[in-house]
């Protein structure tokens, strides 16, 4: 059988009879990779980096000017990592959901800061949406918090003291907060009444 050696350095015997089956299953093969890379966040810079090829080359494969071998291609999904069962057979065109309930909001606190996750279960998420209620006294621990990204968030009831850095405010309903979340930051709520505030981190820390 006649081999040949593709722009990856893989070997691997003529390809046109993959090609043939791919048409026939009617996978565009281009699209797939793209919709998981995005499912699972990751840019074609570090799927390059992680299957060891250039990110140009994925992107001539996900345009479809590239068509992959399947060694090539199992190269690429181990970097995700995926097999090529699921690959072939998985459906990554599913809807996911525009709207949540408040029964489906995934509970992450605790009964002193009940801190409720919106699209939990969405897949490639890029941020951490939370419905944030503390308890009059609670607070988030003794110990700053820190991390890479940012945050954000507006009060909408009650009052909560942030620390972020060196600095302290206490905000009421209405007032908001930005800040770089590798500040050391706590929050408190040192009111009698509960507090509530809808916040959002990027990237996703839960």
């Amino acid at each position: 059988m006649i081999r040949k050696v593709d722009t990856w350095g893989d070997t691997y015997p003529d390809n046109r009879g993959l090609s043939i089956i791919l048409n026939a299953m009617n996978i565009d093969v281009g699209a797939r990779l793209r919709a998981i890379r995005q499912m699972h966040a990751l840019s074609q810079r570090e799927l390059a980096r992680r299957a060891g090829v250039t990110n140009g080359l994925i992107s001539l494969v996900e345009m479809n000017r590239v068509s992959p071998s399947v060694s090539s291609l199992k190269k690429l999904l181990d970097g995700i990592p995926m097999s090529l069962a699921e690959f072939f057979t998985g459906d990554f065109n599913q809807r996911t959901p525009a709207f949540y309930a408040a029964d489906e909001l995934l509970e992450i606190g605790n009964e002193a800061v009940s801190l409720r996750l919106v699209a939990a279960t969405r897949c490639g998420r890029q941020m951490t949406l939370l419905h944030e209620r503390y308890e009059p006294g609670a607070a988030t621990g003794d110990e700053m918090l820190a991390h890479r990204g940012e945050e954000g968030g507006v009060v909408v009831r009650g009052r909560i003291e942030l620390t972020v850095g060196t600095e302290t405010r206490v905000l009421g309903p209405g007032e908001a907060y930005y800040f770089a979340s590798n500040l050391p930051h706590r929050f408190r709520n040192p009111g009698r009444e509960v507090c509530e505030i809808v916040s959002c981190s990027t990237p996703p820390t839960f």
